[in-house]
């Protein structure tokens, strides 16, 4: 993606005003400069970290709250990641958040794929998996992990979660610009 000067100005104060702590490029040329540099998927996974996402990416089975206790209801993956053949996550999570918000949910709740699991990886390890298709969704281009990110109503929901949970540190339009600025800057991962 060729990105104006202008354009990118924009993407880093928005980046900068959300997640202080990180320096992203301010002109082009810095984007350029900085290419490769795995400082740019600290934003990213500052997101993908948090327990919005990192409740779902489990090997047994789902995790909840913020600190990512096991599913109260003792709630298994399942063959297919929709729970067991007795108790379906469709049982409870609804195609939106129900119960006042307690009980979460969009349209086809699930967990992710066992080859998209995060449990216990760093952020080295979560980066990587994200640049590999065999372990992404078969995602095979960076614009193709943006558009999971950017239309995936599980991913969505983690800014509309319900119940005063948490959201992620930065709005879904700031996350999809550091994503993005990650991505043209080649997907680099930390060492």
């Amino acid at each position: 993606m060729n990105m104006s000067i202008g354009r990118m100005a924009v993407v880093v104060a928005s980046a900068a005003l959300a997640v202080m702590a990180w320096v992203v490029p301010a002109t082009a040329a810095l984007a350029g400069e900085r290419k490769g540099d795995p400082a740019l998927f600290d934003p990213v996974a500052s997101v993908v970290m948090g327990p919005r996402c990192l409740n779902c990416h489990q090997v047994e089975g789902p995790h909840q709250k913020d600190w990512g206790v096991i599913h109260a209801q003792q709630v298994v993956r399942g063959a297919d990641g929709h729970g067991s053949a007795v108790l379906r996550c469709q049982a409870c999570h609804q195609a939106s958040n129900t119960a006042d918000g307690h009980v979460p949910g969009v349209p086809n709740w699930h967990l992710a794929p066992l080859s998209m699991n995060w449990q216990g990886l760093d952020k080295k390890q979560i980066c990587e998996q994200m640049r590999d298709p065999k372990r992404n969704g078969n995602r095979k281009t960076p614009k193709e992990v943006i558009e999971h990110m950017k239309t995936d109503p599980l991913v969505l929901w983690a800014w509309n979660p319900g119940a005063n949970r948490t959201k992620p540190v930065m709005s879904h339009e700031e996350f999809v610009k550091v994503l993005t600025t990650w991505a043209d800057a080649g997907l680099p991962c930390p060492n």
